[in-house]
């Protein structure tokens, strides 16, 4: 038995990550990205104090939670297309790559729907700052996994010497 802090990672530590970020992100999504209505005090001389709601547009939270969400789905479909493929081929190796390269555009457009959610929801940069880290990791992991093709490739082009 190996101790939990001086194990690898998992062979799929890439989808796993994945899953959980998709998990969360969605959840974050379903409370409305933490965007709460405010609600302000006005007193005028003389007058009863008014409560003024300011409720922040649905059309907008909706359309950035659906573009998010698509987005996190085209990461997992492109990660489960390249995990099924076990390249024999230097074409099939090919098409792994594209896949792979295509989830790590996803993360970066994940990223750049965060930062627009930051110019244009009233949080505080710290709380996007969980799901940065998250994306950055995952971003980190499928390159790692991506390098790895170089040795799949090397035992393509012995096989295709021997021949």
């Amino acid at each position: 038995m190996v101790l939990k802090n001086k194990r690898g990672l998992s062979a799929l530590e890439f989808y796993h990550n994945g899953r959980k970020l998709r998990k969360d992100m969605t959840n974050w999504l379903l409370r409305d990205f933490g965007v709460r209505d405010k609600i302000r005090i006005e007193k005028r001389p003389g007058e009863e104090p008014d409560k003024i709601s300011e409720v922040y547009p649905e059309w907008l939270i909706s359309h950035l939670r659906e573009k998010i969400l698509q987005i996190l789905h085209n990461m997992m479909m492109n990660i489960i297309a390249a995990n099924t493929i076990f390249p024999l081929s230097t074409d099939e190796l090919t098409l792994r790559r594209r896949y792979q390269t295509g989830a790590i555009i996803n993360c970066q457009q994940l990223i750049q729907e965060i930062e627009y959610c930051d110019d244009v929801l009233p949080q505080e940069l710290k709380k996007f700052e969980p799901y940065y880290e998250a994306i950055d990791y995952e971003i980190k992991l499928l390159k790692g996994w991506r390098k790895a093709n170089s040795k799949i490739a090397e035992k393509i082009k012995e096989k295709t010497e021997k021949k």
